[in-house]
């Protein structure tokens, strides 16, 4: 019978079976970038076989990338864009979006790419609309009012040109431009 684990790097056969399992598995349930991808097998790796070498877990988690890629089922284009779509309909900012991308692990200047697609200053009226904000405002503006608006604004990634012009707008000019946004009503 061979030994689950070995000394050297290669895996056992149970090993990438395992990890071509749950590759599926994960694949199956949501999009995944690579970097996500190698990270989630390695850590489960580590998990279910005990005394597994550092070169087997890397072995495993190439392998598991390596499947996924051959069956079209890996594409950190595919995933950057479907992101910034997304991040654009929930309100977030080309800056955010494309930080998001590199905090996942996609490369810069695809994460850079598929931000470029971001309108601004639709996503900044879409946060306007979600938080009451600018020509969505339900009370009146006084200065602290004004400031966390700025604030909220800032933190997201929008610019001040940006911001301000969101701010200055007038409810029916933000509903037209909302409306004018490609179905980006949520």
């Amino acid at each position: 019978m061979q030994e689950e684990t070995t000394t050297d790097d290669a895996p056992s056969p149970r090993m990438l079976s395992w990890a071509r399992n749950s590759t599926i598995y994960r694949i199956e349930r949501r999009m995944h970038t690579e970097r996500q991808l190698f990270d989630a097998i390695a850590r489960k790796a580590r998990e279910k076989f005990e005394g597994i070498s550092d070169g087997q877990v890397r072995a495993l988690a190439d392998f598991a990338v390596k499947f996924a890629y051959d069956n079209k089922a890996l594409d950190d284009q595919a995933y950057a864009e479907a992101a910034s779509r997304s991040g654009m309909r929930s309100g977030r900012s080309r800056r955010a979006v494309a930080r998001k991308l590199s905090q996942k692990g996609i490369a810069g200047d695809t994460a850079a790419a598929a931000a470029a697609e971001i309108d601004d200053l639709l996503a900044a009226l879409v946060l306007a609309r979600k938080r009451a904000f600018g020509p969505f405002r339900k009370v009146e503006l006084d200065e602290k009012r004004k400031a966390k608006e700025f604030s909220a604004f800032t933190r997201g990634g929008f610019g001040f040109d940006v911001t301000r012009q969101v701010l200055s707008m007038s409810r029916d000019e933000a509903e037209e431009r909302l409306g004018a946004g490609g179905g980006i009503m949520a």
